[in-house]
């Protein structure tokens, strides 16, 4: 703090306009010096000359490691914005190889996708998130079930000292189906998730599964035959490829829902799933079966609600569809829930994008 001294003449040992512009210029002239030349005329301190090459030998010990910067475990002071608690941290697409087992007691290594976050309290910086993908390597060999995401969740959830955990894993899910009348086998690979919460106390399971099947359109077909009758004109109805995403959450107590059981009620619900192999029988069949089962869209989700209610594992679901009309140049959509933890106000704005297939 600069105090007045009662000694000091101020005007005595005042500068003179042209020592002020002096100093000046020399201020000007240093700051625009390179650090090397400022370093030569002693303007700055010398710096050490810096190591430019990678150091490959250099192990750091426990010593070392302690004195590095941790800004995310750092003090609350840290936080910018708002000291608010943060419902999602955490990682997406993380990929990594994982085993699952399958209904028919084997199982197999898939490809996975990793979506892990945890809550983070109103006081805390961050978390470490490289955490949440080594608890995940410490089970890469066991085969997965919501039994070994809990223990992953229970993992992550006491080294991040969170209250809040979920995981989502992500992969395509190959089984071997038999053609309509040929005899041919091919791989139908199926979108899965398999997502677990820990909330509150609560423990929440949830399997996502994309089912992709043909909808011929019931006005379309009527259409269609009415030209044939009264005109001899041939028509054919529109059909396209269409996109059931089925979210259903498990009830505690009951039996494991199998992947493949949940195709099951699928094609139960809608029976003109696309094919993997064909031949010129197997086409013709499925034209018989899409003449067969002509759907609108609202008939589908009322289709696969039906089926979802008469299972005893299912709990709480959703089931969104689209089919992506060959007449019009838009979709049609239908979005159907039952229960507390699928029912929202809010659609995120591209939902809909994501239920299209390519193959």
């Amino acid at each position: 703090m600069n105090k007045f001294n009662p000694g000091f003449d101020t005007a005595a040992n005042a500068p003179t306009r042209d020592e002020a512009k002096a100093a000046m210029e020399t201020l000007q002239r240093l700051a625009e010096l390179n650090p090397a030349e400022a370093e030569a005329i002693g303007f700055i301190e010398p710096q050490p000359e810096l190591n430019r090459s990678y150091p490959s030998e250099f192990a750091p010990d426990a010593a070392y490691k302690a004195t590095m910067p941790d800004l995310q475990n750092g003090p609350s002071s840290l936080i910018r914005g708002e000291k608010t608690e943060i419902q999602h941290v955490g990682i997406s697409n993380f990929r990594l190889p994982l085993v699952y087992s399958k209904k028919d007691g084997g199982t197999i290594n898939l490809e996975t996708s990793v979506t892990g976050s945890v809550s983070l309290a109103a006081q805390k910086k961050g978390i470490n998130m490289s955490r949440i993908m080594r608890s995940f390597y410490g089970h890469a060999c066991e085969p997965f079930n919501f039994e070994k995401i809990s223990e992953v969740l229970d993992s992550y959830l006491e080294d991040l000292e969170s209250f809040d955990a979920r995981i989502q894993l992500r992969f395509r899910y190959p089984m071997l189906k038999e053609s309509l009348r040929s005899g041919l086998h091919g791989y139908q690979y199926y979108d899965v998730a398999f997502e677990m919460l820990k909330t509150d106390g609560k423990v929440v399971r949830v399997i996502h599964l994309d089912y992709v099947y043909s909808s011929t359109c019931p006005c379309s077909l009527e259409l269609a035959e009415h030209a044939r009758e009264v005109r001899g004109q041939i028509a054919t109805p529109h059909s396209q490829r269409s996109v059931a995403r089925v979210s259903v959450a498990l009830e505690d107590g009951q039996e494991c829902l199998w992947i493949e059981d949940l195709v099951d009620l699928c094609i139960g619900a809608i029976a003109t799933e696309t094919q993997a192999m064909v031949k010129r029988e197997d086409e013709q069949a499925f034209a018989e079966l899409n003449g067969s089962n002509p759907i609108f869209v609202e008939d589908a989700v009322r289709l696969l609600c039906e089926s979802m209610e008469s299972d005893a594992r299912i709990g709480d679901f959703r089931v969104a569809a689209s089919h992506q009309e060959s007449l019009h140049s838009h979709d049609a959509v239908s979005v159907l829930t039952k229960g507390d933890t699928f029912s929202q106000a809010s659609l995120d704005p591209r939902f809909f994008e994501t239920l299209f297939h390519t193959g």
